[in-house]
């Protein structure tokens, strides 16, 4: 009888390590700092406010909870009055967002790691900002990639999302990331239209909701490519939005990381496997989009300088020169 017991308890001890592995992959993700996350299954990452670290004063209050995980929340408490920040990144770069009276809005480190100066505005009036305070916070990212995963003031959704629902309805986890991005980008180019008169009247400082762009079934650049950022990080795969312009046009456009290839900028197309650079406004409205492709493909073409802008993750200012222009 002892035997038969120091037996079980034997072999329990050598089932012990894999029944453990098992428990921990089971809704998990990797935790390579260098590889994006894997969930299984697929997660929308939601953004918390939990106040157990805060920044900042009333009537803006800056929530540093999970700044490891990539971002922080702006949480303002004024009844009539815009706030703003001011954001100096690592590099130097400075960015700004507006936050409405008694709204929210997650900003995320896109530069990654390291001190970012973030300074708090109050709306006196008008264009006109009174300084509030200044503080600096030194971030350093459980993963490189969830800046990339979390969604912000500028591609907002939620698991509730119709946007986030269409992703996961369309791909699961095991479908390869370069397939994934293909389908989203097909149904995106396949389902919307360029809203011309929406282009000419768009105003400074306008949000995107990724929703109402698939309900409406039309939209701008930003709103292109902040629907397809969203469905993408919704199914789990780094994307990052992009501001600019195309001659004195303004776009967007995405960059996305494609594990078995690493980031590929400036949007994607997919054909066999030849990756194009692009931007899906055009690809959707144009009657010679090989063409279009092909120039924009072209980097000789492209001239980006990094700007400064207010309310954007990442700004470039893209010149698609004629032909032949320098």
């Amino acid at each position: 009888m002892n035997r038969f017991i120091r037996l079980r308890l034997l072999a329990m001890l050598l089932c012990l390590p894999f029944l453990l592995i098992f428990i921990s992959g089971c809704g998990s993700s990797s935790q390579k700092k260098d590889e994006p996350p894997v969930y299984s299954p697929l997660q929308v990452l939601v953004p918390e406010a939990t106040g157990k670290e805060t920044l900042g004063s009333s009537p803006m209050i800056l929530d540093v909870s999970n700044i490891s995980q990539g971002y922080f929340i702006a949480q303002s408490d004024s009844s009539d009055l815009t706030c703003s920040l001011q954001i100096i990144s690592p590099s130097g770069v400075l960015y700004s967002y507006f936050i409405a009276p008694g709204e929210s809005a997650t900003v995320t480190f896109t530069e990654g790691s390291g001190d970012y100066t973030i300074t708090g505005y109050q709306q006196v009036q008008g264009d006109q900002y009174a300084a509030l305070y200044s503080e600096t916070v030194t971030v350093q990212l459980e993963n490189d990639f969830l800046p990339f995963l979390y969604p912000n003031q500028y591609v907002n959704f939620t698991p509730d999302s119709k946007a986030s629902q269409l992703a996961l309805s369309l791909i699961d986890e095991d479908t390869v990331d370069v397939y994934a991005l293909q389908q989203i980008y097909d149904y995106v180019v396949s389902n919307l239209t360029y809203d011309y008169e929406k282009a000419d009247t768009v105003t400074t400082g306008y949000l995107p909701d990724v929703d109402e762009t698939l309900k409406t079934g039309t939209g701008i650049c930003f709103d292109y490519a902040a629907l397809t950022t969203a469905m993408l990080r919704s199914c789990d795969i780094p994307c990052k939005l992009q501001i600019g312009y195309a001659g004195d046009i303004k776009h967007a456009w995405i960059d996305v990381y494609i594990r078995s290839k690493g980031w590929v900028n400036q949007a994607v197309s997919f054909k066999g496997d030849t990756w194009t650079l692009m931007d899906p406004t055009f690809d959707s409205n144009s009657d010679d989009k090989e063409a279009i492709q092909d120039y924009i493909g072209d980097e000789s073409n492209l001239h980006c300088t990094i700007h400064t802008l207010m309310a954007k993750e990442i700004f470039y200012e893209i010149h698609i020169n004629s032909p032949g222009a320098q």
